[in-house]
């Protein structure tokens, strides 16, 4: 008892207004059952409507499948290498590119025989010039022969030699037997030479003159073997200046003149 006692002394103390809250809770209890028993009562009022319905039978439904997990799949398997397929062209690229060689070999002839034709052309046209160039040059030839030809007849009608020449010019070319005398005399006068040679050598010197017989140039061709002797001859043809004329009144444009100390 004492312990209970103990147990109540520390229980908390009872709520206030308790017999109140539960009489309000019967009271609103009571007003709910009062308005649906008034609501039920209310609908028998209204018509009520009979509808039938007949079930035949009911449709059977198959329950789904259950979950399976499907088994983990096999690790891929590498695809062996592909070989390689060697690529065969079409037909048609075959056949153009055949076509197009073909062209392009056409087109090469056709100029190699062009580039022939012109190159046979050009020899043509040379061997052409070449045979009018030679038969210009015989005509001057033959124009050259025939003129030659009638100087020549109309020199034999006019010639100066003697009965028994037998040259076919004109006048005689070279000097007169008695005009290297005359050339000797005209130089030889000229010559200032002192010493005394005990033999005679000779001094060759070729001399030019101008139609009129002036000296334009001498040079000496063999020389004397004496220095002393060929300078004086040089000295003594340079001081003569002017040759005399042939008898036939002509001057030879070259002649060679001989000098020696005893003549």
């Amino acid at each position: 008892m004492r312990a209970a006692a103990e147990r109540f002394e520390f229980a908390p103390p009872p709520t206030a207004g308790l017999p109140k809250s539960l009489g309000l809770a019967i009271l609103a209890h009571a007003l709910l059952l009062a308005a649906l028993t008034w609501g039920i009562s209310w609908k028998r009022d209204a018509p009520m409507v009979v509808a039938e319905a007949e079930l035949w039978s009911a449709v059977p439904q198959q329950a789904a499948p259950q979950l399976v997990e499907p088994p983990p799949a096999p690790p891929p398997v590498p695809a062996p290498p592909k070989k390689a397929v060697p690529v065969i062209p079409d037909a048609s690229i075959a056949l153009e590119r055949e076509k197009q060689r073909l062209k392009k070999e056409q087109q090469e002839a056709r100029e190699k025989l062009e580039q022939q034709r012109l190159l046979k052309e050009k020899q043509a046209e040379l061997d052409k010039r070449k045979a009018a160039l030679k038969a210009q040059d015989e005509a001057k030839k033959q124009e050259a022969q025939r003129q030659a030809n009638i100087q020549r007849a109309a020199g034999l009608a006019n010639a100066t030699g003697a009965a028994t020449a037998t040259g076919t010019a004109q006048q005689s070319s070279g000097p007169s037997a008695s005009y290297g005398g005359r050339i000797q005399a005209r130089v030889r006068p000229n010559i200032v030479y002192p010493d005394d040679i005990a033999t005679n050598p000779a001094a060759e010197v070729e001399v030019r003159l101008a139609p009129d017989g002036t000296i334009i140039a001498r040079t000496l061709l063999k020389s004397s073997g004496v220095k002393s002797w060929d300078d004086a001859v040089l000295k003594a043809i340079d001081k003569t200046e002017v040759l005399p004329r042939d008898v036939d009144g002509r001057v030879p444009a070259v002649m060679v003149i001989t000098f020696r100390p005893k003549t």
